[in-house]
């Protein structure tokens, strides 16, 4: 140790401290207990790392310390903790000389990048919310990327358990956000993400991994026959080493993707919609980890290919009106339509489809998504249509219904941005016969707006023009916070959202704001899929009354849904006062 490296605090006498037991002591930082036991000095950083309760209120024996308030235990000399809940105490050399006590003004600490990408482990491992925090932060103030945070927990969920899984779906869809936030709001999102994919391995059987088929004479269109064909008869095994051979010999992601969503497609709107959603959510994950993992993550898809269920096995597609032959005639016309057509850029009617899609008649629906193509329209334009008149169910869903009912409209809008999204990467024919599924569910969610709940200053709207709401942007979002502090704020959330858009206020910040109202609460998993696909397709529509539109339908779930016990935001909260530095109590 050189002499600049030397302890220089000056705590006390050996002989006071001897006498007292320990002794606090004020770091440029933070409060440090000092014990004397069996003839040792050891100094710890005095808030148990848990939740902050003064280390000195507890006791020290054979060299271990033990805090009084969750019983965690910890070695004096290293900080080690004995109870991997708690994570490790900061602990700090200490010097004898001349009598006296000195201690170092920094703790010793390993690596942060080491330490926090181990206890990013541990905490997930052990479905530890409050470790999962500390560890963000820990590895955030190293300046580790929060894509590389991003890949470790995807890695984790895919290996963790067998199936895709929910969690991975607010991962992603908190990694597609965290560019559109400010510092804090985007930690509670990353928080999210990263505890929700624990909780869904915690218990779990691990996936167990298939291995590609050993031969190199397979082209792409015999693997999408395979991977078709497997999905129809619920062979997991044959879809998940057809999947695994198909990624070591794709050249490109759009491939895969295509080969996915083709299969994903054959069944109406399968799995209530979930299974494109998920399909774009792994591609979009892949986007933040890098495509060389997707031997990893990619086939945790394969399980819900094989056992969901299609529309067409549902009774409310086949009855009263039988969609099923609709829909595949539609779809016969669809793909000879956009193989012989070559779509210009002279079609633009997305606002006028929607609201063909958002009709009564099932084939009057179908019929206007056909003549879009035949008029010109690109695949993705029909999508966007799509996506919109789904936005559209959710801003105009009527209070009047159960509570639940709000999930309706929610999976018919992930579905349509999720497919919307993978037509963008990989247009192709096969694929957007999924539009016309996307349809049909629009169409059977028609009773949620029975009637149209009233967009914020439209005519006939309850609540008429919004000239009694703030007008500055700081008042607008602040009234927006605190609405959602309290149930049944539906329709003052949406005209608070139109007012901050009308008075032309800078939206990224309104972005923030609607997702700290979701991540702060805890969140259900619709809640996350509607904030990110809403904030998505309103990208799709910047600046256009459609895209104010998408962002009250938002607006509208997340006040539905709000607020909540807020358990996960005192977590975060305690992990980054701890962090800080700061006191979490005063004795």
């Amino acid at each position: 140790m050189t002499t600049a490296e030397r302890p220089s605090i000056q705590v006390c006498a050996i002989d006071e401290l001897s006498q007292k037991g320990h002794v606090v002591v004020k770091t440029a930082d933070r409060p440090v207990v000092v014990f004397y036991n069996d003839g040792d000095v050891r100094a710890v950083d005095n808030r148990c790392p848990h939740l902050g309760f003064p280390l000195h209120r507890g006791t020290i024996k054979h060299g271990m310390i033990t805090c009084h308030w969750h019983h965690a235990r910890f070695d004096a000399c290293s900080g080690g903790t004995f109870d991997l809940w708690a994570d490790d105490v900061p602990a700090y050399d200490v010097d004898l000389r001349d009598g006296q006590v000195y201690i170092c003004d920094r703790p010793r600490r390993s690596d942060p990048k080491t330490y926090g990408a181990i206890r990013l482990r541990d905490g997930m491992e052990h479905n530890l919310s409050l470790v999962i925090a500390k560890a963000i932060l820990t590895l955030e103030s190293a300046d580790v990327d929060a894509d590389a945070i991003v890949r470790e927990a995807a890695l984790f969920g895919a290996a963790g358990r067998d199936g895709w899984a929910m969690g991975l779906t607010i991962l992603s869809a908190m990694a597609n956000l965290r560019p559109h936030l400010s510092p804090h709001t985007a930690y509670l999102a990353l928080l999210q993400g990263v505890r929700r994919t624990a909780a869904d391995c915690a218990g779990q059987t691990p996936h167990r991994r298939r291995g590609h088929l050993e031969t190199a004479d397979l082209d792409f269109d015999r693997l999408d026959r395979w991977l078709r064909y497997w999905t129809l008869v619920r062979h997991r095994d044959g879809a998940e080493r057809t999947l695994l051979t198909a990624i070591r010999e794709a050249s490109t992601p759009s491939q895969l993707e295509s080969l996915l969503l083709a299969a994903a497609t054959d069944r109406f709107y399968a799995d209530g919609g979930h299974l494109v959603d998920f399909v774009n959510k792994v591609f979009e994950l892949l986007n933040h980890i890098g495509l060389d993992h997707a031997a990893d993550v990619l086939p945790t898809l394969c399980a819900q290919l094989a056992a969901a269920r299609g529309g067409e096995e549902l009774n409310s597609w086949r009855h009263p009106i039988d969609l099923v032959p609709l829909v595949n005639r539609a779809a016969d016309r669809l793909s000879q339509v956009l193989s012989n057509s070559r779509p210009g850029a002279g079609w633009h009617g997305e606002v006028a489809l929607a609201g063909v899609i958002c009709g009564e008649d099932p084939q009057e629906i179908l019929d206007g998504i056909v003549a879009a193509a035949e008029a010109g329209s690109r695949p993705e334009q029909l999508s966007k249509a799509l996506a919109y008149a789904a936005a559209l169910r959710v801003a105009r869903f009527g209070t009047a219904n159960e509570i639940s009912d709000w999930v309706s409209a929610l999976h018919s809008f992930s579905y349509c941005n999720g497919l919307h999204q993978a037509i963008q990467r990989c247009a192709g024919i096969e694929p957007v016969c999924g539009v016309l599924h996307g349809a049909m569910s629009v169409y059977l969610n028609r009773f949620l707006n029975v009637p149209p709940a009233a967009l914020p200053g439209e005519a006939g709207a309850e609540d008429g023009a919004l000239d009694d709401l703030p007008s500055r942007r700081e008042d607008i979002l602040k009234a927006f916070l605190d609405a959602l502090d309290s149930q049944q704020q539906v329709d003052p959330a949406g005209r608070l959202v139109t007012r901050y858009i009308e008075q032309s206020h800078p939206v990224p910040q309104l972005i923030d704001t609607l997702t700290f109202a979701a991540v702060r609460e805890d969140a259900n998993f619709h809640t996350l899929q509607m904030l990110e696909a809403g904030v998505a397709q309103y990208h799709e529509w910047e600046g256009t009354a459609e895209g104010t539109h998408i962002l009250v339908a938002v607006a509208r779930y997340l006040a539905a849904h709000s607020p909540t016990p807020r358990s996960q935001l005192q977590t975060a909260q305690i992990a980054r006062r701890l962090h800080r530095g700061e006191k979490v109590y005063e004795d």
